[in-house]
């Protein structure tokens, strides 16, 4: 039997994971729902009027590890990641300059539902690609256009119309906030006292502050509906969209914490009512922001990188979802192109690992460090922390070799860095590196004499001749670390 044989297999259950619920404010066990046999999980996705840059693709990286840890737990996912691919507003309020449409002048094409689909056919391959870069397989996963659900939201309307949730103006077509009385319950969000007008002109026509759009009129283009032409209101695809291809109740949705405090807490107000208040979904997980150097990582600032500008820098692609895995989902992290140069390094480093230990033959996964590496990732999907059992399990002296490279391979069925099966560039850049040590015995004559001379010189506190030394220690093809135990000496 192989190696990917003996992974192919279906893992047994083992403990449940714990998640950060967002609704209820505390990490939580997470297990099937009553009757359930899999995991009903919704990702808001990218809307494709251009390219996704490194922030918007980090969301997808955290959905995929959150996939990968929900099945290394025993769990069978059914995902569905949502393309919005018409009109949507800048905001997530109903004000704004629509994307769609900033797209098609950016590309210099004429506004028209023709032109709207070049340009959302153009951007979605091009996120297909560049989440397939990061090792996110898009197989097994639903990925719903919200033009091809039109019919399924202007029922999900009607039914909130004929429920008294919904009411018409000439404006669009509404859903009434005052009536759904949990209104802002995810975040525990108080809108008591709102005043509208802070930032835009009061709308007379919406009977609340909070209440938001569900159609809106358009004379030139959009769909044929109740009320008119025109377009579905933001919102309602994603509720339209989950039920679709999901059911009427989630386990588990996930988003920027940019979403929580109006577009998920609209998706649970008219899910909830459309479904006679069925929970909409259990679990609400929300990534926090990528920043870049400090600053706000969006193209409205432009401070903006796309994973073409990491590739075009000379790093691998896989070295970013490395560089996202040492923090935590919910912290703000902070990206730098020499923070991503270490993780390159890291990842280096597994990759010449892994490489020379093909020659070992399966082994078997220690117990030990199985537990360690699971109470990490079941944590919150505490990447950081499993990296570190990683590397600690690395310079365990007692594991044999077939061992070590039996389990970093079964981690990587979470960590995704395709340790197994590395890419040629991904090769490449292993040949920097390598972790297995040479005794003296195995050293050139010549190696072995620069070596005494380099003690030699940091003995008299000569640095400059040490460096040097080292530097040509290097040229000869040799890697030196110094340590407590004094100079090691790897091959490159």
């Amino acid at each position: 039997m192989g190696i990917f044989d003996f992974f192919s297999k279906k893992p047994a259950v083992m403990s449940a994971p714990r998640f950060f619920n967002t609704l209820t404010k505390e990490k939580q066990e997470f297990t099937l729902a009553p009757g359930m046999k899999y995991v009903r999980m919704y990702n808001c996705g990218p809307t494709v009027y251009g390219r996704q840059h490194i922030g918007n693709l980090s969301m997808f990286v955290f959905t995929d590890i959150l996939r990968k840890t929900l099945q290394y737990s025993g769990l069978t996912v059914k995902q569905t990641i949502n393309i919005t691919d018409f009109g949507h507003l800048t905001s997530d309020a109903d004000e704004g300059e629509d994307k769609m449409l900033r797209g098609l002048k950016n590309e210099k094409l004429r506004p028209s539902m023709a032109n709207m689909k070049v340009l959302a056919d153009k951007y979605t391959n091009i996120f297909f690609e560049d989440i397939r870069m990061l090792n996110i397989d898009v197989d097994p996963i639903s990925f719903p256009r919200a033009s091809e659900y039109i019919d399924a939201q202007i029922a999900m309307i009607k039914t909130l119309e004929e429920k008294g949730y919904a009411y018409q103006t000439e404006d669009g077509v509404y859903y009434d906030t005052s009536r759904f009385p949990s209104y802002g319950v995810l975040g525990n969000l108080n809108f008591e006292g709102q005043q509208e007008g802070a930032r835009v002109d009061p709308k007379t026509f919406k009977r609340n502050p909070t209440d938001f759009i569900l159609w809106k009129p358009s004379a030139k283009m959009g769909w044929d509906s109740p009320w008119g032409k025109g377009f579905p209101g933001w919102h309602i695809e994603c509720s339209a969209m989950a039920r679709a291809t999901l059911g009427e109740q989630l386990d588990i949705h996930t988003g920027g914490i940019e979403h929580m405090p109006i577009h998920h807490n609209n998706e649970i107000a008219q899910s909830e009512a459309a479904t006679g208040k069925k929970p909409f979904s259990r679990f609400w997980l929300h990534r926090n922001h990528l920043q870049f150097e400090g600053g706000k990582l969006a193209k409205s600032t432009g401070n903006v990188v796309y994973i073409s500008d990491v590739v075009g820098r000379g790093f691998h692609p896989l070295s970013f979802r490395y560089f996202l895995l040492g923090a935590h989902y919910r912290t703000q992290t902070n990206f730098t192109w020499e923070a991503l140069s270490a993780a390159q390094t890291a990842y280096s480093k597994l990759i010449a690992l892994c490489e020379e230990l093909k020659s070992h033959r399966i082994g078997t996964v220690p117990s030990v460090w199985k537990a360690k590496f699971t109470e990490r990732i079941q944590d919150d999907l505490d990447t950081a922390g499993a990296l570190a059992v990683v590397w600690e399990m690395v310079k365990d002296k007692n594991i044999e070799p077939a061992d070590l490279r039996v389990t970093l391979l079964y981690f990587d069925r979470v960590l995704g860095l395709q340790l197994g099966e590395p890419d040629e560039a991904a090769k490449k850049l292993a040949q920097t590196f390598s972790t297995v040590e040479l005794s003296s015995d195995e050293l050139p004559k010549n190696v072995r004499e620069l070596m005494r001379l380099r003690e030699e010189a940091r003995a008299v506190k000569n640095w400059a001749h040490a460096d040097a030394i080292r530097n040509e220690i290097t040229d000869l093809g040799f890697t030196l670390e110094d340590s407590i135990e004094g100079q090691k000496v790897f091959r490159r």
